[in-house]
């Protein structure tokens, strides 16, 4: 008795999957590499030319709380605080 391989494919999986692989890999190499920057990160980086009135806002500041005159508002407060929160 005779058998024959009826139904069986010659194929090899393994040859297919690397033949996919490479295929990717030649899809791939023509793709390069971008950079955007958004306009909020362009205008954040202007923010250096702010420094120097923030010290002098917060030099402002440490002499009010040191000579007793700094108030606090209340409102603003609870306010900034409730937007933090609900983020």
């Amino acid at each position: 008795m005779k058998i024959y391989n009826y139904g069986v494919n010659k194929v090899n999986p393994y040859q297919n999957q690397s033949l996919k692989t490479e295929q990717v890999k030649k899809s791939t190499l023509n793709v390069t590499d971008q950079l955007e920057i958004s306009s909020a990160a362009k205008d954040l980086q202007g923010i250096k030319s702010f420094a120097d009135e923030r010290a002098e806002r917060v030099q402002q500041l440490k002499e009010q709380v040191q000579s007793g005159n700094y108030k606090v508002d209340a409102q603003k407060l609870a306010s900034d605080i409730l937007k933090y929160h609900r983020r």
